[in-house]
């Protein structure tokens, strides 16, 4: 008996309408650039692993890997398991940042063969970031500098005890924590290493050079997790980046699918899609059980 094609009926059609759009764009890069592409929107964290996985399932290693990547960062260590499995898929793996890719994200740009990066495009320090109960991921660096201000503080004024006290418990720091952002702190300088070295077009002499070029600019020196990294200024850190002008039409490219993901509210969502993968998802959603009837058959998520 002849399988008849899958089809769907319009209200489904109309519901996913988005996600087809998108995917129709991720196809013309593809054929425009002759590689896989792939699009990650947010925070690195240890469920990003397999989520990553998706994305690069069944994928030609003798293609280009370009990665469309916006985060605020997150796990350190993660980001460089994310690094190696991109590597471990492709002849070249690209960063594409069309907005922000920072701490962490950078330290998955580190393992880059190429970072694209056009006016709005920001990098960041790769300080650490520490999970902090109730409120996410925290910079290392202002973990350290609000417990060392405090205890400054209170020497000078000790009346001033009580308050930081209830300041630094509103934000649930502890000494347990403090240790543990001062121990991570100190990894800094190996976790940049073990990224750079993850590319492994990459020679030993490649790797030390370009973590002695990254350590002042994106560890020693940026006093807050924020600081804003541009094109020149990865450059001069001997970071490989491409920029592109506003006007470029590679730069229209990447920004006509950027703007198809910006409409979905990124800063509530993770999103992880490609032509065959599609996980879209509030941030705080936790996805049900479902069967395959159920969903669209190449992956698809909630959107």
């Amino acid at each position: 008996m002849e399988e008849r094609p899958l089809t769907y009926t319009p209200l489904f059609e109309a519901q996913h309408e988005g996600r087809y759009l998108r995917r129709s764009l991720i196809r013309a890069y593809q054929d425009d650039h002759d590689c896989r592409l792939a699009v990650m929107i947010d925070l690195i964290h240890p469920d990003s692993v397999t989520l990553f996985a998706e994305l690069l399932h069944g994928a030609d290693r003798s293609k280009e890997f370009h990665l469309l990547l916006r985060s605020p960062g997150g796990d350190g260590e993660i980001a460089i398991r994310l690094a190696r499995m991109a590597q471990a898929s492709c002849a070249r793996f690209v960063v594409v940042v069309p907005d922000i890719a920072k701490s962490a994200a950078t330290i998955l740009a580190l393992g880059a063969d190429e970072i694209i990066m056009g006016p709005p495009s920001d990098l960041g320090p790769i300080d650490p970031q520490v999970l902090v109960p109730e409120r996410g991921y925290v910079s290392a660096k202002e973990v350290i500098a609000a417990v060392d201000g405090a205890l400054d503080d209170v020497s000078k004024r000790p009346g001033t005890y009580a308050l930081h006290s209830a300041l630094l418990g509103m934000g649930n720091v502890d000494a347990t924590l403090y240790q543990f952002a001062a121990s991570a702190l100190g990894q800094t300088r190996e976790i940049a290493r073990q990224a750079i070295g993850s590319n492994p077009r990459r020679s030993d002499s490649d790797v030390d050079g370009l973590v002695e070029a990254v350590a002042e600019r994106l560890i020693t020196d940026p006093r807050a997790h924020s600081a804003v990294i541009g094109a020149a200024e990865a450059r001069s850190v001997r970071l490989p980046v491409t920029e592109l002008k506003h006007d470029s039409g590679w730069w229209q490219e990447i920004w006509t699918i950027w703007t198809r993901y910006f409409t979905l509210g990124v800063d509530d969502k993770l999103i992880y899609e490609g032509e065959t993968a599609s996980q879209v998802y509030g941030r705080f959603f936790e996805p049900p059980d479902r069967t395959e009837s159920d969903r669209d058959r190449t992956g698809s998520g909630q959107e």
